[in-house]
C-alpha cells in the first residue's frame, strides 16, 4: 500500500515556505511617520507601535475543512474555527484580541450555510471575548467553487507584555496543551485518507464518526492570557500547518519533545488507514498538542494551576530543530 503524504494530498508545505519567503522578500516598503511596524514579518501575528500599546494583526481561514462540512451538510462550528485560527496566532504573543472582520468567497449564496456560518461565527468570539465588527461577502462564479470563509483579527497588548519569543533559553521548558481533535490543518491529506479507505460515516473506537471528529472546532487558547498574568513566559506557539515545524517560527534554538501528550485516536486512525509516517505525521498535524508555552521551570506551577490540562512535553536546546522522541522533524 502506497504511503500517503500532505505533498502527495496536494499541500506541499516546503514549497509553500518557499513561496511565503519569496513573498515576503519582496515586502520591504515601510510606513513614514507614527504607527511604525514593530519586529518583523515572519511571527504568528504582525505588530504595530501604537504608543503605550502594540496592536496586532492576524489573518487565517477555515481552510478545506469547509468541504468537510459541505459534505456533511453542517457549517455550524466552522464559524468557531475561523475565529480560534486567528485569535490562537494572537495569543502566541500575548496579544488579546477585540476585533475580527470575516471574509466569505463563494460562487453561489446560501441563506441556510450562511447562518449555520454566523452562528458559529458568534460563538466563536463569545469564547474568545471579541467584537464582530464587520465583514465582506463576495460571490465570484468562475473564481471560487464552493466556499471560502477567512478573516481578520486586531489585537491590543502593552509593549512591556508582549511575548515574542526573544527571551526563549536553552533548559526551558516546552508544556504542551491539548488540541480538541484535527483542528483547521492537515484536512487536505485526512480527506484523501477517508476518501481512499472510508467514509465519513465511519465510526471509530471512542463511538464518534469520522466525519464527527474531523468537524470538531479548534480549541480557543484564550486562558493563556490569564497565566502571563502570574508567570513568567518566553515563547508560545500555536501547533497549526506544519505541525512541529511551527516551534521554528520563535527562536533559532531547538525544541525537543522527549514525553509528548496522549495522541487521540483520529490521529492513529489516520496514521495506520493512510500508512502514514510518523514524521509525516508531526509536520502536518497538531498530533494531540494544539498550542505550547515556553517558561523556566519555576513557571510549570503556575501554567498548570491556570490550565490544567497542561504538562512539560519536553525542553529548549541549543541545536536549531525539533525532534519528536529523538527524530528529527524537517
Amino acid at each position: 500500500m502506497t504511503e500517503h503524504t500532505y505533498r502527495e494530498a496536494g499541500v506541499d508545505i516546503d514549497l509553500e515556505a518557499q513561496a511565503v519567503r519569496a513573498l515576503i522578500g519582496q515586502l520591504a516598503y515601510r510606513r513614514e511617520g507614527a504607527f511604525p511596524m514593530l519586529g518583523k514579518a515572519g511571527h504568528f501575528a504582525g505588530l504595530i507601535d501604537f504608543g503605550e500599546y502594540a496592536l496586532a494583526l492576524a489573518v487565517d481561514g477555515v481552510g478545506t475543512k469547509m468541504l468537510i462540512a459541505d459534505e456533511l451538510r453542517d457549517w455550524r462550528t466552522v464559524g468557531i474555527d475561523c475565529i480560534a485560527m486567528n485569535v490562537n496566532d494572537l495569543y502566541v504573543m500575548n496579544m488579546e484580541p477585540v476585533a475580527f472582520v470575516d471574509y466569505i468567497a463563494t460562487d453561489s449564496l446560501s441563506v441556510e450555510k450562511m447562518e449555520q456560518i454566523g452562528e458559529g461565527l458568534n460563538e466563536g468570539a463569545r469564547r474568545a471575548n471579541m467584537n464582530i465588527v464587520g465583514g465582506e461577502t463576495a460571490t465570484l462564479q468562475g473564481l471560487v467553487n464552493g466556499l471560502d470563509l477567512a478573516g481578520t483579527c486586531l489585537g491590543v497588548q502593552k509593549k512591556e507584555k508582549v511575548v515574542t519569543g526573544e527571551a526563549i533559553a536553552p533548559g526551558d521548558c516546552i508544556v504542551g496543551v491539548p488540541s480538541s481533535g484535527v483542528h483547521s490543518n492537515g484536512l487536505t491529506l485526512a480527506r484523501r485518507v477517508v476518501d481512499a479507505y472510508a467514509s465519513y460515516a465511519t465510526e471509530l473506537a471512542n463511538g464518534k464518526t469520522i466525519g464527527e471528529e474531523l468537524l470538531t472546532p479548534t480549541r480557543i487558547y484564550a486562558e493563556v492570557l490569564a497565566v502571563t498574568d502570574v508567570c513568567t513566559v518566553h515563547g508560545m506557539c500555536h501547533i497549526t500547518g506544519g505541525g512541529l515545524l511551527n516551534f521554528l517560527r520563535l527562536s533559532d534554538l531547538g525544541f525537543s519533545i522527549t514525553d509528548p501528550l496522549d495522541v487521540p485516536e483520529i490521529f492513529r486512525w489516520l496514521q495506520e488507514t493512510g500508512k502514514i509516517g510518523t514524521v509525516e505525521m508531526y509536520r502536518t498535524f497538531n498530533m494531540g498538542m494544539g498550542y505550547a508555552l515556553i517558561a523556566p521551570e519555576e513557571s510549570v506551577p503556575a501554567i498548570r494551576s491556570v490550565i490544567p490540562d497542561a504538562r512539560v512535553v519536553g525542553e529548549v536546546v541549543r541545536e536549531h530543530g525539533t525532534w519528536i522522541e529523538g527524530t528529527g522533524v524537517r
